[in-house]
């Protein structure tokens, strides 16, 4: 019978599952909330080569009929229109796709913006309560990001001003059966108009940025309006929702050690390899996306059939002992830490410059002006995101003696 990937014990804590999972074998038959049944791969070893492993196709054409009558998919017509990005392609179309964006996020670019980010983390922290208590995802990690997003693809101040939050939680899957569905549905048609209005505005007001860039390519045949529109909405959704789990995760993680929090505060030289390190305990990105063969495959001893969904367990590979001596503790020292928190492979993530710095210049700003930073309340009673393919919390209750 498939694993069961769902409720509040498994999204609270997945990691006792995991290990299970990861002793038995490196494939197994799983099934999400809504009915659909997939194959997840466990372990360092077999999600690095299934990452990496050119039989598996990402577009969701390669999807069999069985996997399309109960994913969670968009439904038409936003589907075809927003869905055709970096993430759901494959070669060629998505080595030309990607070659559009690297640049932007290049490690060079973001070390040279690292200024502003820090001015935006320290805009917010000066918007928080003097004294605590404060909800620090609804008082900085909903914004943080999405600032730091607007400057690096030149997003405009007045239309970033009028982006919803709500519309980046429109990646987390609702059935085409859940009550939710209307509403989730009305999400997608406000974000769909919200890319209207940026590429009509960066159109009109071409410059030197991501988002003309990618107007450019489509007004030049490299970029279908299909294709530019659901780029827009990866860039607008991925550049958010998933650095504000990190930030709420590493946070969490941080928060239940009071001991290691202290040691990151009173050495700010351990944030790169502490970053690292909390990637790989316990990464936003729980789950990768579909994968899919194009015919009946072998996958590490398990006879997969053509089109059925293959889904690498991110977490569970890195906290494998096989690969991590002491996976389960938190160790700022680790080193090498080859996690594969971003993924790997081609579809390695491009923004794992930028999410760095974000996770980096968030710790730093947060654990130095916020004295005493602590839960509010019983830390178990804080609500993981129900999200099939993410972790996070969607409020993170602290206090804290002053802001300085």
């Amino acid at each position: 019978m498939p694993v069961p990937l769902y409720g509040t014990e498994y999204k609270t804590d997945p990691y006792p599952l995991y290990a299970e999972l990861r002793e038995k074998c490196p494939v197994h038959a799983v099934e999400f909330p809504s009915g659909v049944q997939a194959w997840l791969v466990t372990g360092y070893d077999a999600a690095h080569s299934a990452l990496n492993d050119k039989r598996l196709g990402k577009n969701h054409s390669r999807g069999n009929d069985r996997w399309r009558a109960r994913a969670s998919i968009m439904p038409e017509p936003q589907h075809s229109q927003l869905q055709v990005h970096l993430l759901h392609q494959d070669p060629p179309k998505h080595t030309e796709m990607r070659k559009l964006t690297l640049e932007w996020f290049a490690p060079q670019r973001i070390e040279a913006l690292r200024p502003r980010f820090r001015e935006l983390a320290d805009e917010l922290v000066d918007a928080l309560p003097p004294e605590g208590p404060a909800d620090l995802v609804a008082g900085f990690a909903a914004h943080f990001p999405f600032r730091v997003l607007a400057e690096v693809i030149g997003l405009p101040s007045v239309l970033a001003k009028g982006f919803r939050r709500e519309w980046g939680k429109v990646v987390q899957p609702v059935g085409p059966t859940d009550p939710g569905r209307p509403q989730y549905e009305a999400l997608l048609r406000g974000l769909q108009g919200y890319i209207a209005d940026v590429t009509a505005d960066k159109r009109a007001n071409s410059g030197e940025d991501l988002l003309s860039t990618l107007v450019r390519a489509n007004d030049d045949g490299v970029l279908s309006k299909e294709e530019l529109d659901s780029m827009v909405f990866q860039l607008l959704v991925a550049g958010q929702e998933p650095v504000t789990n990190q930030i709420s995760t590493a946070l969490m993680t941080l928060l239940r050690r009071p001991e290691k929090l202290a040691e990151l505060r009173d050495d700010p030289e351990l944030l790169p390899s502490a970053v690292e390190e909390l990637l790989r305990f316990d990464s936003a990105f729980e789950l990768t996306t579909w994968r899919f063969f194009a015919e009946d495959s072998e996958l590490h001893g398990t006879r997969i059939p053509a089109g059925d969904s293959v889904i690498v367990s991110l977490c569970a590979a890195n906290r494998d002992p096989r690969r991590f001596e002491n996976a389960d503790e938190l160790d700022f020292t680790r080193s090498p830490n080859p996690h594969l928190a971003f993924g790997h492979g081609i579809h390695f993530c491009p923004g794992a410059a930028l999410a760095r710095a974000e996770l980096r210049i968030a710790l730093d700003t947060l654990l130095r002006r916020l004295p005493g930073l602590r839960f509010a309340g019983d830390p178990d009673a804080i609500a993981w995101v129900p999200a099939v393919l993410a972790r996070g919390v969607n409020s993170l209750p602290v206090t804290y003696d002053r802001v300085s």
